[in-house]
């Protein structure tokens, strides 16, 4: 089979691993740069030109979008997709997966366990969204955020209301969220693999630091999950149209509530936590669903 790691950055322990792993099982694979794609999108003969040649004869594409170039990521991808080329995720997936407030959405509507959040664009109104959220303190995350950059801890009702009020004044979108505090800054990592959890850990935040994320210096290690956490990541994965996703979930008093569906999980954080060759396992789903040639977007929304 020949694959496609859609990728801007080749040395990235992720795309190192899977580039591996395809290799290992007699794969050719090749990492194409995404910025450097170009398009002709002509009638009946869609083209994918890269350095100038002609992208062709790929049986599979894995995406890994960064979040900053999501908009023509897609784009890449969707040309894969009009090119009959089966992805791994699929770009309308993708694209649910990244707008965090559809995201929520989705999953609230799919009756899946959620923090209480709020969204609102009148700064006029920041005491009713406090007042939803409930309690003291409150999370309030940028809609654009990624790897826990734009998530600020606001501790008192005061500091959350100037918080908010110095987001909206610099015209960007923010959701306010209840404070899980028995989860202890602590999180649950867990990824889906063609509705299947194949790995999870449990991640801590680095001292002092309310965000478990392992980019801000959080730690982790293998967990054992329950049978309900287990059916809410896959739930969440398929609500997304995700084959593949990273669920962060915090363990709250009334259950696991999702804090985020990721369509392009890092891979060095699990494997090491888990021991998983998680990478293997992508690779050898991709080889079955490529064979069959199920190219259809799964999920609604």
């Amino acid at each position: 089979m020949k694959i496609a790691l859609l990728a801007r950055n080749p040395e990235l322990y992720s795309h190192k691993r899977l580039v591996e792993a395809a290799q290992a099982r007699g794969h050719e694979i090749e990492v194409i740069n995404t910025l450097r794609c170009y398009m002709n999108i002509t009638s009946h003969r869609p083209e994918l030109r890269y350095k100038g040649e002609k992208v062709s004869g790929f049986d599979a594409v894995i995406p890994r979008i960064g979040a900053s170039i999501t908009f023509y990521g897609l784009a890449v991808l969707r040309q894969f997709e009009m090119m009959g080329v089966y992805t791994l995720n699929e770009s309308v997936a993708i694209g649910r997966s990244r707008d965090k407030l559809r995201s929520l959405q989705l999953l609230s509507r799919a009756g899946i366990g959620l923090p209480v959040t709020a969204f609102a664009y009148d700064t006029n109104r920041i005491d009713e969204i406090l007042d939803i959220v409930g309690g003291e303190p409150v999370i309030i995350k940028l809609l654009e955020g990624t790897q826990g950059i734009g998530v600020v801890l606001g501790e008192t009702r005061s500091s959350a209301r100037s918080v908010i009020e110095a987001f909206r004044g610099a015209k960007v979108n923010i959701l306010v969220q209840e404070y899980i505090k028995e989860a202890g800054g602590t999180d649950l990592r867990c990824l889906v693999i063609g509705g299947k959890v194949v790995a999870a850990m449990k991640r801590q935040g680095a001292p002092g630091d309310f965000r478990s994320n392992l980019h801000r210096g959080g730690s982790a290690k293998s967990v054992k999950i329950t049978p309900e956490e287990r059916s809410t990541a896959i739930r969440a994965a398929k609500v997304m149209g995700l084959n593949v996703a990273g669920v962060d979930m915090l363990r709250s008093n009334h259950g696991p509530v999702v804090m985020e569906v990721n369509s392009s999980p890092g891979l060095e954080g699990v494997e090491k936590a888990t021991g998983m060759d998680v990478a293997g396992k992508i690779i050898e789903f991709l080889e079955h669903e490529a064979a069959h040639g199920n190219t259809r977007t799964k999920g609604k929304g």
